[in-house]
């Protein structure tokens, strides 16, 4: 579709007397040429066959085709990586082209084992108890999602050597996913109840105040390059205000990394603390509420332990060796058995799949720390070296949770 799109733009170019050959402008705005090609493709027969042809000769090697679509890749790169590269996110790309060899002789495999049949022109593999088929290669001899879908399912089975493969995508493509499942089972490369496993994450949407499809005033979708800017434009502005009512000194690119850390940490975790499979709605002042369970007041809750260990001025991993722990208050024996209740967190987000599991934890732990420090006097009491300890393994647990969570704790804010 955006090949064809492109395609026209460039024949329209050489009849106005321009050139005839790639334009970077063509690529400039991915966001727009996808939402032109999309409407035409919708809008216009003419345009939907002829761009239904470009994939075929796309994935037949034609050298115009790849010439093109190597440009919408690069460009789509550029923009993805600045994006992982704020979000802290590293990756191993590995596109739908990768598998593009292996598509014919999949269906080849699927098709001499009577996995697969035609039907209608068009190979598919029907799956009792299933409405619709899995259809493995159009009656015009291309391929679509679902065969690079078996594909990949068995190189990831069977040259990667995976122990379970999980795909996250939005809970609209669950159907999908379970004939492939179903299908990949049929053809013996999956045995039920035992070997790999392969699950589905599906999860919900994003949604405005309004409670409906996230969008700007103009109707398009809200890209999370403005979500990020605008989350760290807000909490730069929080920081600099805090610290000018507090009376201190304003470092510019301390506030910078500071914003970052926490407007990027605050969308991850709006996103992470909602079941996967729950819609729920956006909102800055939801996210950046300095109350309640954001990473907002989470990160503030850290940077206040810190504080506390930092004005101890003791070495704690020190301390830690010739110091036990007493748990003589009712909330400090609470905190203590919170924080050996990590483990158990773990476990039930991994086996369920379910990010919210650990930030549940996470936000329970701050609360009972709170707790804990409103009932329990630590710098200057008796009990200051235990309860400093107490304060330090919280704060530990809590960066462990950060971590695997994507956020970057912050010690000063």
């Amino acid at each position: 579709m955006l090949i064809e799109h492109m395609s026209d733009a460039r024949r329209q170019r050489v009849a106005a007397g321009g050139e005839d050959k790639d334009a970077d402008e063509d690529v400039a705005d991915l966001q727009e040429l996808y939402r032109a090609a999309k409407k035409r493709f919708d809008e216009e027969e003419e345009f939907k066959t002829r761009a239904r042809e470009a994939v075929t000769r796309l994935q037949s090697g034609d050298p115009a085709s790849l010439a093109s679509w190597q440009r919408i890749c690069a460009a789509s790169r550029r923009e993805f990586e600045a994006i992982y590269s704020r979000l802290g996110v590293t990756l191993q790309e590995r596109g739908e082209s990768f598998y593009n060899p292996m598509l014919k002789d999949v269906v080849e495999e699927l098709k001499s084992a009577g996995v697969a049949t035609l039907d209608n022109g068009a190979t598919c593999v029907f799956v009792e108890g299933q409405s619709v088929p899995l259809i493995v290669q159009k009656s015009d001899g291309g391929f679509g999602y679902a065969s690079t879908d078996m594909a990949a399912i068995k190189h990831r089975l069977f040259e990667e050597k995976a122990d379970w493969i999980i795909y996250v995508t939005d809970v609209g493509q669950s159907q999908h996913f379970e004939l492939v499942f179903a299908a990949a089972r049929k053809a013996g490369w999956l045995v039920e109840g035992s070997g790999p496993r392969v699950s589905h994450v599906g999860f919900g949407l994003v949604l405005g105040e309004d409670g409906k499809r996230f969008r700007t005033r103009s109707g398009d979708l809200v890209r999370l390059v403005e979500l990020l800017d605008e989350a760290k434009s807000r909490c730069a502005a929080t920081i600099r205000e805090r610290r000018a009512e507090a009376g201190e000194e304003v470092d510019d690119a301390e506030v910078e990394a500071a914003a970052c850390a926490m407007g990027y940490g605050a969308v991850k975790y709006a996103d992470l603390k909602n079941h996967r499979t729950t819609n729920y709605k956006f909102s800055f002042d939801e996210m950046l509420n300095l109350k309640g369970n954001t990473a907002v007041y989470l990160l503030y809750a850290h940077a206040r332990i810190a504080g506390i260990v930092r004005k101890a001025g003791q070495d704690v991993y020190s301390l830690a060796a010739s110091t036990p722990v007493a748990l003589d208050h009712p909330k400090e024996l609470e905190l203590a058995l919170h924080l050996c209740k990590l483990p158990e967190a773990l476990e039930d987000a991994i086996e369920e799949l379910a990010p919210n599991r650990l930030t549940d934890y996470l936000y329970e732990l701050s609360e009972r720390f709170n707790s804990f420090y409103v009932d329990c006097k630590v710098l200057g009491s008796e009990q200051e070296a235990s309860r400093l300890l107490l304060s330090e393994a919280t704060a530990v647990v809590m960066r462990k949770c950060f971590e695997l969570l994507g956020i970057k704790p912050l010690y000063r804010i």
